[in-house]
């Protein structure tokens, strides 16, 4: 009991365990975007075939964009999920540093993926009070600004498209339109998965964690 009655702070472990919690829960959030989009996808590629059929070639490419830009965002939240599932893996991490040494410790890798996940407008509001609560904690120095490069990322779309919508129209159409794509290195629209539920149990955290950081480096190729 402090002066005046004020209550201490919260365990470190008890902090640590919410963190975890809410991580999970906004790794549940984004699982549930994904297949948002997917689904969103699905019904642009029927309508896209039906287009086809008609030979409708401006529809079609106007749907092969749709279908890039819902692709691209499922790519931005599984790396989103990437780095919540990094950050929980650290969180695990500090359960154990706490068992050790009573206190938590100042992360590099979890400062990294938590000015990552503040620009991601979907985990943004929770990521903020989650760092706000790590620096106070002393495991994050003071957060770097939350500029976004949506503007940047935008301008660069169309030209992106551009060259990837005779291939959306090849892969879709069964080569009906578009065009073949000249060395075919990954199946199209296969969203990587990121489906790792982080949880507190006996697991090798150095494998977990190595494992993690090979996903997220896939990703980010």
């Amino acid at each position: 009991m402090g002066l005046f009655g004020k209550t201490q702070e919260k365990d470190p472990k008890e902090m640590v365990q919410e963190w975890t919690h809410k991580l999970r829960k906004e790794g549940y959030n984004l699982d549930r975007q994904v297949r948002a989009i997917q689904r969103e996808e699905d019904k642009v590629k029927r309508s896209l075939k039906e287009a086809a059929k008609k030979n409708d070639k401006d529809v079609c490419k106007i749907l092969a964009k749709e279908i890039i830009r819902a692709r691209k965002a499922c790519n931005k939240l599984c790396t989103s999920k990437a780095h919540l599932n990094s950050v929980a893996l650290q969180m695990k991490n500090q359960l154990a540093t706490i068992r050790v040494a009573g206190s938590v410790s100042k992360s590099t890798e979890v400062m990294q993926a938590m000015q990552s996940l503040v620009r991601v407008p979907e985990v943004a509001a929770t990521m903020r009070e989650l760092s706000k609560e790590m620096m106070k904690a002393g495991i994050i120095e003071e957060m770097l600004d939350e500029t976004m490069d949506s503007i940047e990322e935008s301008e660069d779309m169309e030209d992106e498209a551009d060259k990837e919508v005779d291939k959306i129209l090849w892969e879709v159409t069964a080569g009906q339109l578009g065009t073949a794509p000249a060395v075919v290195t990954e199946t199209p629209g296969i969203v990587p998965s990121t489906s790792v539920e982080v949880e507190t149990e006996d697991v090798d955290d150095d494998k977990e964690l190595e494992e993690m950081k090979t996903r997220l480096q896939s990703l980010r190729s």
